[in-house]
């Protein structure tokens, strides 16, 4: 599948103060999007978490799984995730995301959308095992949705929304998960399926 990798569109910047946000359009070309996405719906062990909150157990609106190298487990909202060995469709994306991030990532957090009830509430990627300026290279397959930011800090108001589409690639370095929150919103409208890989690295 490897011939069929597209050269990287021209990068944008969100300017957002105290944040390093850079988004490529289409860096994936719909052919090998279309790929991309139809092995990892299928080969990728998706899983139904369930947090618990109030003494109650809720199930997480949307599918996750959690691959990498061999010892890298991830916590977050309570959950504990021990890694699968990559697939080569996952070693592939890395490979072509890492020549622009500049690093080489060790796991990859998926993230599948059903559908619009499907979504993940406001958060920071900024568990300790992620350091303390952590890189997050964000791929999106599938059903467009919106990607939104607000500052963590509770005085300022400012929020800034972009749609995320079939192919993109979002890295968010440097100070942006001390600054800032991020989420997929749920929604009424009519949505396609949507597959998401935040590749990382692990400490």
């Amino acid at each position: 599948m490897s011939e069929q990798l597209t050269i990287f569109s021209q990068e944008e910047k969100l300017n957002l103060p105290h944040s390093d946000i850079k988004i490529y359009r289409n860096f994936f070309d719909a052919k090998t999007s279309d790929y991309f996405f139809s092995q990892l719906e299928k080969e990728i062990n998706w899983k139904q978490e369930y947090i618990k909150l109030y003494g109650k157990e809720n199930p997480v609106p949307r599918l996750t799984a959690w691959y990498g190298d061999k010892g890298y487990s991830y916590t977050y909202s309570g959950i504990t995730m021990n890694p699968e060995p990559w697939t080569n469709s996952l070693l592939e994306i890395k490979h072509k995301i890492e020549t622009i991030a500049q690093v080489n990532f060790n796991s990859v957090l998926l993230n599948l959308y059903r559908d619009g009830n499907d979504g993940v509430a406001w958060h920071s990627d900024d568990e300790p095992e992620l350091g303390k300026h952590p890189i997050i290279g964000s791929v999106s397959l599938g059903g467009e949705r919106r990607f939104s930011f607000k500052y963590r800090d509770k005085s300022n108001p400012e929020r800034h929304d972009i749609n995320l589409k079939h192919g993109d690639f979002l890295l968010m370095q440097g100070e942006t998960q001390q600054y800032w929150y991020h989420q997929i919103p749920k929604t009424k409208k009519s949505v396609l399926p949507r597959i998401n890989l935040t590749f990382r690295v692990i400490y």
